[in-house]
């Protein structure tokens, strides 16, 4: 595993502005949500698997940010302790976490996937989010505050045929963010889901579904989630539908629809070729 590390300036337990982490925050909506912390005054430890998280620092830097970028696997490991040792080298938990990071892994389960890539999603998308959550948490409680925002999905609202992990992480996700909201409150921590519909991002080409409906079809800006997700964590909300009307009609109506009825409807928009 290789991990490095760059800064534009040694952060110390004096800093003046509060400190947000964000990961796989190379790109996407990872990307836009260091944007709108460095926009509102945070200082940023950023993090992300690939070279990019490097490149992100100077538009950080412009927005008035100091920034510590990690390249880690967060799928594995040691990879999120080592994250947590950057976070943590001030000795002061951070003001805001955002647990963002994950993958998708597109096409027919049994007969046309990898069992490698479905652990690796499992391991990233679930296993690193309990495991950065259980280790930045207590410093927020013990000081009385703190924000953690997951990025969750729409697909966590129903089985999700043709994303089958995928969707099953994110339900994980919205659940285990419900769970801690509520053993957490009153103690000045809280707990935010973040629900984007498809957005526009490099995750339909990584996860091998740009041959599908979902994959072809309109895409909501990812700064716009972003922004959304951010001003849900900063008013302490349990969680938003981000992104265009059609997201919040789909997340109600799968509120009402038996799962067997979700799940054909999730397999239209999902099956390899349909967006042919």
């Amino acid at each position: 595993m290789t991990t490095s590390t760059s800064s534009t300036s040694p952060r110390g337990s004096g800093r003046d502005k509060p400190l947000a982490v964000v990961t796989g925050a190379s790109s996407g909506i990872g990307l836009e949500l260091a944007r709108v912390f460095a926009d509102n005054g945070f200082d940023l430890v950023v993090a992300a698997e690939d070279d990019r998280i490097h490149d992100v620092v100077p538009d950080l830097v412009e927005r008035g940010a100091l920034v510590e970028a990690v390249k880690v696997d967060l799928g594995a490991f040691e990879g999120v302790e080592r994250l947590v040792g950057a976070v943590q080298r001030d000795g002061e938990p951070p003001e805001a976490v955002a647990i963002n990071a994950g993958i998708g892994v597109g096409g027919d389960f049994t007969r046309d996937t990898e069992l490698e890539e479905h652990l690796r999603l499992v391991n990233l998308n679930v296993t690193s989010a309990v495991h950065l959550a259980k280790r930045v948490l207590p410093g927020m409680v013990e000081r009385g505050s703190g924000r953690v925002l997951f990025t969750s999905s729409i697909a966590a609202t129903g089985p999700g045929p043709f994303q089958s992990t995928y969707a099953a992480s994110k339900a994980f996700l919205s659940s285990f963010a419900e769970a801690l909201r509520e053993e957490l409150k009153d103690t000045g921590v809280t707990v935010t889901a973040l629900m984007p519909g498809p957005t526009d991002t490099d995750f339909f080409r990584r996860a091998d579904m740009e041959d599908t409906r979902v994959g072809t079809g309109p895409k909501d800006d990812a700064a716009t989630v972003a922004r959304e997700g951010f001003d849900a964590l900063m008013a302490g909300k349990d969680k938003v539908v981000a992104g265009g009307l059609k997201n919040r009609v789909q997340a109600a109506a799968s509120q009402l629809l038996p799962d067997a009825v979700g799940a054909k409807g999730q397999k239209q928009m999902t099956e390899p070729g349909s967006g042919d």
